[in-house]
């Protein structure tokens, strides 16, 4: 069902993107020498509603007209009066609202305190939904008050070079009728490895000194308490049912975020400041992992929350599991930091953590219900002790490996040059070594026990902690092409090294980084276009350079017979002063274009009708579109994929089959 959901909120995206649903116009009438009538018209898309400017303040958006200047060249004479609204149940926000449909008018009335005054302007900020979506506006609008002439059009225009530059971004591409299916047969289904990321962290939960110790105890409260023994494991397992409501209750906040805006929380992955902050979150949690301090919500939650446990029923057991979610925070809290900050940076946001807080709440869970059906396994179950503290520590090591990764994020989006490729796996072999050291107990954190014994599963670990050493180690040389493939994704890119390379294309093909270019070099050799649009934060961009491009017969088909043009949608390093420029979409809508990420992001977006990446296109040099579109795949169907469209070029351009260039 959610995947469902999320399909069709992308599907409302991108008609969003081909017309407004609100469309504004402005008059206004003249009714003494100094008093002017401002008219504000919007005609609303059938299925959506605009909402009026009175709305209680736990409810969306409402309608709002700022003006520029006022009460210094002229004063607003009431209020603005608005035209007939439904008022209704909204099921977005789950409550009374009132809003327009079809269409909608304002009027405010003013007086010039300047009677020499020519112009007023301003903005209208309101938010528009329909039954699936909602969408906020910042609409700029002018009334020209020395003439006749009204300015309906409240949109800005651009200067005449912007407009050049925003026609140059629209292709003129052939067969387009391609770019409506899309051949990816992706290898993993990201729900489901969500929802497995999630189950594995709550695992790796139950195993932490503040729930381990509680699994047996409540269990056996639950079988000593009720009746019968059927009673009891009922009791149970809707103790675990509530566990998991509770952790999928956390994750509807950020739905509301989602819906006003459905990129916000997919364009966390590739902003530098918040990269920063989940990396500084990242070594705060580690620290509290290490014993510093503890993570601790306001202990007023936990006690109100554990005196209405005791009410019994149905209600006291719901509380019982909100105490457990309260009072073990300090050590679930850095783990769903971790899946928050792992789903809320993914495509699919909020549906992403919605699914992820469910494997994590499911884990949790499970224990409860299954060991009261089987009792006497407590008594199989390891007692608690030192060895949590050594887990929890572990987890802190693991918490600074993957904040390094949020660093790493921001510095290659920003092109700081400091967290290349050998300096990163340098940072995780010193953090390896350390954890390997720690847990042959050569030093101690604050709330480790003196004296304890390494037990076999710590032996263990430590082995497996030495041959992931031992597997970093090759990541410091200088050909690293095939190396630490298992961990494709996370280090910086092969190319972003220390070293000198002659190309900094992945796996030391000849690419471009600019359509134009790159789009001249395919039509003087006559070689078909592998048109790449990646990131240089996106995990599966890596994972598909390293793991499938990498392979032989994939890799000698992109170096011999076509020009990779790879195009980074989130490059944040900005364009030139003569290249920046206003976009404007053909709904009228105005964007500047600052960096080489939104240029490029502008670019897939108003041609292809994606905003995904690995996102990958063959199409010829006057722009004819080869084969459908494919995103993350195994390298079987990608072969397949790009043996497809050079079959079909060398028709175009009646090449015998079997030709090299």
């Amino acid at each position: 069902m959610i995947k469902k959901g999320f399909l069709l909120l992308i599907f409302w995206t991108l008609i969003l993107k081909a017309q407004e649903p609100v469309v504004w116009v402005t008059e206004f009438k003249q009714t003494s020498d100094t008093e002017y009538l401002l008219i504000f018209k919007a005609s609303i898309q059938p299925k959506w509603h605009l909402y009026s400017q009175k709305l209680p303040k736990d409810g969306p958006l409402p309608t709002e007209f700022i003006f520029e200047d006022v009460d210094s060249t002229f004063e607003l004479v009431g209020i603005t009066e608005e035209s007939e609204t439904v008022t209704a149940f909204d099921s977005i926000f789950e409550m009374d609202l009132s809003w327009f449909e079809k269409e909608a008018a304002f009027q405010q009335k003013i007086r010039l305190i300047q009677p020499e005054l020519t112009a007023i302007s301003g903005e209208i900020n309101y938010q528009a939904c329909d039954d699936k979506v909602c969408i906020f506006r910042n609409e700029p609008f002018s009334f020209i008050l020395n003439s006749s002439k009204v300015l309906a059009e409240v949109k800005k225009t651009i200067d005449p070079e912007s407009l050049k530059k925003s026609k140059a971004l629209q292709l003129q591409l052939k067969n387009r009728r391609l770019l409506m299916q899309n051949q990816s047969q992706n290898i993993d289904n990201p729900l489901i490895n969500l929802f497995l990321l999630g189950f594995i962290g709550g695992l790796i939960a139950l195993l932490t000194p503040c729930v381990f110790p509680m699994i047996p105890l409540t269990v056996s409260f639950f079988l000593k308490q009720s009746r019968s023994k059927s009673r009891g494991v009922g009791s149970a397992w809707i103790y675990g049912l509530f566990i998991l409501l509770i952790y999928i209750m956390m994750s509807l906040p950020f739905h509301f975020l989602d819906a006003l805006d459905p990129q916000i929380l997919n364009t966390l992955s590739t902003n530098i400041l918040m990269n920063i902050i989940f990396f500084a979150v990242f070594v705060f949690f580690a620290f509290s992992f290490f014993g510093y301090y503890e993570l601790t919500l306001p202990s007023s939650w936990g006690n109100r929350s554990d005196a209405a446990s005791t009410g019994g029923g149905i209600l006291g057991i719901f509380f019982m599991a909100l105490t457990l979610a309260i009072v073990s925070f300090s050590c679930t809290g850095p783990i769903l930091g971790s899946l928050l900050a792992g789903s809320l940076t993914a495509e699919g946001g909020a549906d992403q953590l919605t699914v992820g807080m469910a494997g994590f709440g499911f884990a949790l869970a499970l224990p409860f219900g299954l060991l009261a059906f089987f009792p006497n396994v407590l008594k199989s179950i390891p007692k608690s002790g030192g060895w949590m503290t050594k887990f929890k520590v572990t987890l802190g090591f693991l918490e600074l490996a993957l904040a390094l990764k949020f660093l790493s994020n921001a510095d290659l989006v920003g092109h700081w040059g400091i967290i290349k490729r050998e300096i990163f796996v340098g940072v995780w072999l010193v953090i390896s070594i350390l954890l390997f050291f720690y847990l042959l107990g050569w030093f101690r954190f604050p709330n480790d026990q003196k004296g304890s014994k390494i037990t076999t599963l710590q032996r263990f670990f430590t082995f497996l902690v030495l041959i992931f050493i031992f597997y970093l180690i090759p990541g410091l040389g200088k050909n690293q092409d095939g190396q630490l493939s298992l961990l494709s994704g996370f280090p910086p890119p092969v190319f972003y090294s220390i070293y000198p390379s002659h190309s900094e294309c992945p796996l030391g093909l000849n690419c471009f980084k600019d359509y134009y270019s790159g789009r001249a070099y395919a039509e003087a050799k006559n070689k078909p276009i592998l048109l790449d649009f990646t990131g240089w934060a996106c995990v599966n961009c890596r994972k598909m350079e390293e793991n499938i491009w990498s392979q032989p017969e994939v890799f000698n088909l992109l170096n011999e017979d076509f020009v990779i043009i790879s195009l980074y949608v989130d490059d944040r390093k900005e364009l030139p002063e003569g290249q920046k420029f206003e976009f404007k979409y053909p709904n009228g809508r105005i964007k500047t274009i600052k960096t080489i990420g939104e240029k490029w992001a502008t670019f897939q977006s108003l041609n292809f009708n994606s905003a995904s990446q690995p996102y990958y296109v063959l199409m010829s040099a006057d722009e004819t579109i080869l084969n459908s579109p494919i995103q993350y795949t195994n390298a079987k169907t990608y072969k397949d994929w790009l043996q497809s469209g050079l079959e079909l070029h060398r028709q175009i351009t009646k090449q015998p089959s079997g030709y090299t260039f």
